[in-house]
């Protein structure tokens, strides 16, 4: 038996093949999922799904092959309407993948999702600590902090004679990788 929490909406989920499932299951705005023989109130079970990548995900056995969906996915299909086709990708607006309920996810397109990860707080907090210590983290590296320096240096110089191509050969990286570095993408927290 399911009691359900304030203002909350059940959908009842269908999957190709789903008529060979033994039992139905729907998906809540509040991102539970149950399953359920005739009725979600009365013999109604939460499932509380495997963790993957710390997603909640759902596998199903459905005619002998193995299927799994994502708790955030299902919940925004069933209750989020989706803006455009570009909108292809479902975000967690507070950051937490565990918290599946519908005023928690957006749809959004790959730039979105892009930028929306740049505010994430762990990956904030992990630049926080590279900035703070650079040689700690630098270990595993190809390029030295001086090194980067050096190369930054050149690349900021309107005058200079190497070309990007005689620069990665130098330090042995790649032409993106060079190109990154201007951007700001690869040793972004850097300057000269």
């Amino acid at each position: 038996m399911i009691k359900s929490l304030p203002g909350e909406r059940w959908k009842q989920l269908t999957f190709k093949n789903w008529k060979s499932l033994q039992k139905k299951y729907a998906i809540s705005t509040q991102g539970r999922i149950a399953s359920y023989i005739d009725d979600i109130k009365k013999d109604g079970n939460i499932i509380s799904g495997s963790t993957v990548e710390a997603y909640r995900i759902l596998r199903l056995k459905v005619k002998g092959k193995h299927v799994a969906f994502l708790f955030h996915r299902l919940v925004a299909e069933n209750f989020l309407t989706k803006p455009s086709a570009a909108h292809d990708y479902v975000i967690h607006l507070n950051h937490d993948k565990i918290d599946n309920r519908k005023q928690n996810l957006k749809w959004a397109t790959i730039e979105q999702v892009g930028a929306h990860n740049r505010n994430n707080p762990r990956v904030l907090e992990a630049q926080e600590k590279r900035t703070q210590d650079p040689e700690k983290y630098a270990r595993f590296r190809k390029l030295s902090l001086k090194q980067v320096i050096a190369i930054k240096k050149l690349l900021a110089d309107p005058k200079r004679k190497m070309s990007y191509r005689q620069i990665a050969e130098k330090y042995d990286i790649s032409q993106m990788a060079l190109t990154r570095m201007k951007r700001g993408e690869n040793w972004g927290y850097v300057k000269i």
